[in-house]
């Protein structure tokens, strides 16, 4: 099999194998279960390649008032009315426990959904957005349900005498099956991998012991079950989508000092995918694209636990391909969840099934990682431009369901999911999504604080004694001020995010002029000996732009600055509550009534400067080729009505 091949057929989306043999009943895998070893903080360890820089923790993080805050609470609202119970059933019934609670619909447990065997995936993800949350704001209630969660989960491994617990139809039999190399139907890694997420984001976001003791013995588990694999048919078994168990095992290195979860983490890595990236080679044309984002996110961790360089190496490679070469102007990538030839971009972008959510999620998590190793503004550039465009975009502002796709059919609309018969991969990155906004605002080293987001927030930095406060109503208006609040004077260099989009930056300290900058996508350095009460503006310059891909120079997204602009068409044809649904693969297919968008002409090179300004901050009309104004506004704040972000222009009429 191609390596193309290896990494594509056998995805949530394309695996329709033959049923799965079931010769090992549930209780059959309890001989691949040691006694979960017990690990302290003593037994953390240091990775073997240190990062240049570290993230604030979020709990010394605040957020300030706006459309991130927003959309955090809408997040939390949904969560608190999720009954773990009932996330929990099939957990409980495959341990030989009798449920508390009826089971969710959608991929849980609808027939529709059977053949991808996602079962349980949510309660990973759940566990892990509760995680975030309590980090993010200290309610005890995300803590209550994370360690409620973890002692049920513990209470399953130990009727079912085994560290696995999970809640596929088939049991551990499906797993049984997938590791002996039998033909199965689903991706029981990849669910498997959100239900370890979850519990690992439990023990360190909320330092929960019952998640810490629930992973340790789950993870012990997968050592021993994966342990006769020869390489080979590790290998073999990788050609199934996994997720990120790659991460998963380097992270549980760190946290315990075990050596099996190290050399597991490296097994967990796809040579499939890792030896042409590394390589800088971009077979990736054809590949189902969320298959092999989180692979590398792990990649980069196995490089911090091992210091092997060809896996930083392919994760760099990887993310300059798809960043900076396949992506949207919105940093979405893929039609149909697979990455497709840039040559034919024409026949892709329009398509109603572009730039799956779960993707962006999982390249910003990428970007992160490497900006730590090597902070260049051109991740945190990305990372703001997929941050507006991509994930705030992504939430229903009104009841805080989250999309799948976010295609650029033009007159299409966003798509969202029910509360409770959905549970699609995107519902779970999307209970993630929105309560980790404070988690890559600020950074810092020994003696800088890099100011990487424009967002009103304050960061403390105990070290310090210092307490950074940004006061903004950035994107609305291109500056944001930030105020120090010091214990006593301190020695501090201040780097400023210069953005890309932005053709000159000004820094005035106390009114004053100190710094400008004419060198988009860097940083600017602003290093003094800092008092309370000092002031820092920083001033950019927004205006609207047209971005093309090189194959098709006549399609044009406009932006403002890191916003998309967005056609704005209304709701015509559209019955109200018609963009909430639950099956995801029917996208393109709803609200598909005969709609024709206004259509653009004129110069592709030059129609951005034909765009005015509205009588409101960020919106914007241009001419359509039929003589009407196109109300233009921020893709991030379309809901409930037809869209377009791209727009194939016409040669402009004699």
């Amino acid at each position: 099999m191609s390596n193309n091949a290896c990494c594509t057929g056998h995805s949530r989306r394309s695996f329709l194998a033959g049923a799965a043999g079931s010769g090992l009943a549930v209780g059959a895998v309890t001989t691949l279960t040691p006694p979960a070893l017990a690990a302290t903080a003593a037994d953390q360890v240091s990775p073997a390649v240190a990062a240049k820089l570290q993230p604030f923790d979020m709990a010394d993080v605040t957020l300030g008032e706006g459309p991130f805050l927003h959309a955090q609470r809408m997040t939390e609202k949904y969560l608190l009315s999720l009954k773990p119970d009932r996330m929990l059933h099939n957990f409980r019934v495959n341990a030989g426990l009798k449920p508390k609670a009826p089971v969710y619909g959608g991929w849980e447990s609808v027939a529709t959904w059977d053949e991808i065997n996602c079962h349980g995936h949510t309660l990973g993800h759940y566990l892990s957005g509760c995680a975030l949350a309590y980090r993010s704001g200290g309610d005890k209630r995300f803590k209550q349900r994370i360690d409620y969660v973890a002692n049920e989960l513990s209470a399953c491994q130990k009727a079912a005498d085994t560290g696995l617990v999970c809640a596929f139809p088939k049991g551990a039999s499906l797993v049984a099956a997938h590791i002996r190399g039998e033909k199965i139907t689903g991706v029981p890694w990849y669910t498997l991998h959100k239900v370890y997420a979850g519990l690992r984001d439990g023990a360190l976001l909320a330092d929960s012991e019952p998640a810490r003791a629930a992973l340790l013995r789950l993870a012990d588990w997968g050592v021993v079950a994966t342990r006769p694999l020869s390489d080979t048919e590790f290998e073999t078994m990788l050609d199934t989508e996994h997720g990120g168990m790659n991460e998963i095992y380097a992270d549980l290195y760190f946290m315990t000092g075990k050596d099996d979860y190290r050399v597991l983490s490296e097994r967990f890595s796809h040579k499939a995918l890792l030896e042409p990236l590394a390589k800088g080679r971009d077979n990736l044309d054809g590949m189902h694209a969320n298959t092999q984002v989180p692979k590398v996110v792990g990649f980069q961790r196995v490089y911090e636990a091992t210091g092997d360089a060809k896996y930083q190496d392919a994760a760099e490679f990887f993310w300059r391909t798809v960043a900076l070469t396949r992506s949207f102007a919105t940093g979405g990538h893929g039609d149909n969840e697979h990455f497709f030839p840039m040559a034919e971009f024409e026949k892709h972008v329009f398509s109603a099934k572009g730039s799956e959510t779960c993707c962006q999620h999982n390249m910003m998590k990428l970007a992160r990682a490497l900006f730590l190793h090597d902070p260049r503004a051109e991740y945190a550039d990305y990372y703001e431009r997929t941050l507006y465009n991509g994930i705030l975009a992504s939430q229903d502002p009104d009841s805080g369901m989250t999309t799948y796709f976010q295609g650029a059919r033009p007159g299409y609309m966003k798509l969202y999911h029910t509360p409770e018969d959905s549970f699609w991969c995107c519902t779970g990155t999307g209970m993630e999504n929105h309560v980790k906004y404070r988690d890559s605002i600020y950074f810092h080293d020994t003696s800088a604080l890099y100011v990487n987001l424009f967002l009103p927030s304050s960061v403390r930095w105990k070290d310090k004694g210092a307490v950074l406060t940004q006061t903004t109503s950035f994107p609305d208006a291109a500056s944001t001020m930030l105020t120090w609040k010091l214990q006593s004077p301190a020695d501090i260099t201040l780097k400023l995010r210069h953005p890309r989009w932005s053709r000159a930056a000004t820094v005035l300290v106390n009114g004053q002029e100190t710094a400008r900058s004419t060198n988009p996508g860097s940083y600017i350095d602003v290093a003094r000996n800092w008092r309370s009460g000092d002031r820092v503006e920083l001033r950019l310059q927004m205006e609207v732009a047209a971005e093309r891909a090189p194959a098709a120079p006549d399609i044009v997204a406009f932006t403002y600055g890191p916003l998309v602009l967005a056609g704005a068409f209304g709701r015509e044809g559209l019955a109200p509550g018609a963009d909430i649904i639950v099956n995801e693969r029917e996208i393109g297919k709803y609200n598909d009534a005969p709609f024709t968008p206004p259509s653009l002409a004129g110069d592709p090179a030059t129609i951005a400067e034909t765009v005015r300004r509205g009588s409101q901050p960020l919106e914007f009309t241009i001419q359509s080729a039929e003589q009407t104004p196109v109300r233009l506004i921020p893709y991030h704040r379309i809901a409930h009505e037809r869209y377009a972000t791209y727009w194939k222009v016409s040669p402009a009429s004699a």
